[in-house]
């Protein structure tokens, strides 16, 4: 494997600043080509999907899966890693319009008690500790992910099956709580595990049928999305795409290291970009106040790149919004000119170009 930082979160985090966009498509007269070429192009095979209103583009190259000589569309299905996490706080919300979830109680009223257990000894305090500042990583949690012990220790033992209370005991024993609650912003997959947690002792369901039936998969045509692991893929969804580091292929890790909360979908870049306009433009939750929550800066530092769930940037002068996934997936929507688009590589390494040809398709003013 040729790279030496390999945290779930790092990726993320490093890619939260402005990155190269490209030319603008805007005025072009057939974006769809436009994009395609520019996907031709790429070292590693990619696939993206951007929704407008005045119609699609779409653009895919290269292999699903080079053994069998299956190609990448823009339906298949690969894991998106942290871009679940979006899916987990939009969940949460729809309990908390509900009136199911306060997202400022605190966790200790929420959690199991071996979870509790494993935060105070550590020095954590449940009781301090919200379901907000979980949604918007300003818990003061470490984050197991972004620790190089975690993506040596899954590397090294790639079958082993991770339960939720191992990943969130892991971060204890990695390091201690970085910030006082609520006072400022760090990435931690560890806060969307507990939230997972906290959805299934809600809801009484697993997580995937969960989120499932709160956000409407089924209803929103999401027809290549489903959660590894705990269930089974929609009737007619193709097999998923083989997903790589560098020169490692890492499709067979056991889903479990990535599984919980903060990753666990596998998704096309096609039902991304659908559930992404879908979610912005009301067809998500009950009430227009959900999305103003979702949205909403808090008062820790560091609330002015990332909401409840969600990342927030600056193209052409204004606010979009996106969240991205570790083994390179990227998702996006602007509400000026209501495009959503979405993009996966299997293939880490080309995350950076999917990127800059993603936010190129965001029209400039």
């Amino acid at each position: 494997m040729k790279r030496s930082k390999t945290g779930i979160a790092a990726l993320c985090l490093a890619l939260s600043s402005p990155l190269p966009t490209g030319a603008s498509e805007t005025d072009m007269a057939n974006p769809s080509a436009v994009l395609s070429e520019a996907v031709r192009k790429l070292r590693y095979p990619t696939a993206i999907y951007v929704l407008r209103d005045d119609g699609d583009s779409v653009a895919a190259a290269g292999m699903a899966d080079a053994n069998v000589g299956r190609p990448l569309g823009v339906d298949t299905p690969l894991r998106i890693a942290s871009n679940t996490k979006t899916f987990t706080a939009a969940t949460v919300l729809r309990l908390w319009e509900q009136g199911r979830i306060d997202l400022d109680a605190p966790i200790a009223e929420l959690i199991a008690p071996e979870f509790d257990r494993v935060l105070r000894r550590d020095g954590y305090d449940p009781g301090r500790i919200t379901v907000r500042q979980l949604l918007s990583h300003s818990a003061g949690l470490f984050d197991h992910g972004s620790d190089p012990r975690f993506a040596k220790s899954f590397l090294a033992d790639p079958a082993r099956v991770w339960k939720p209370i191992e990943l969130v005991t892991l971060m204890t024993e990695y390091a201690d709580p970085q910030s006082a609650p609520g006072t400022e912003f760090r990435y931690s997959d560890d806060g969307y595990i507990l939230l997972g947690h906290i959805v299934e002792r809600i809801t009484g369901q697993t997580l995937a049928a969960a989120v499932r039936e709160q956000l409407g998969f089924n209803r929103l045509g999401l027809n290549d999305s489903w959660w590894e692991i705990m269930e089974e893929p929609p009737a007619g969804a193709g097999p998923r795409a083989r997903q790589w580091l560098g020169n490692q292929d890492v499709t067979d890790v056991n889903a479990s290291i990535d599984l919980y909360g903060g990753g666990g979908l596998l998704m096309s870049a096609r039902d991304m970009a659908r559930f992404f306009k879908a979610l912005f433009e009301g067809r998500v939750f009950a009430r227009g106040e959900t999305m103003q929550e979702m949205l909403r800066p808090g008062p820790h530092k560091g609330s002015d790149q990332y909401r409840l769930g969600i990342f927030v940037d600056h193209i052409g002068g204004r606010d979009v919004y996106w969240h991205s996934g570790f083994w390179g997936t990227y998702a996006l929507y602007d509400p000026e000119t209501r495009t959503a688009a979405a993009g996966v590589t299997t293939n880490q390494e080309g995350y950076r170009d999917l990127v800059s040809i993603v936010r190129a398709k965001v029209p400039r003013r």
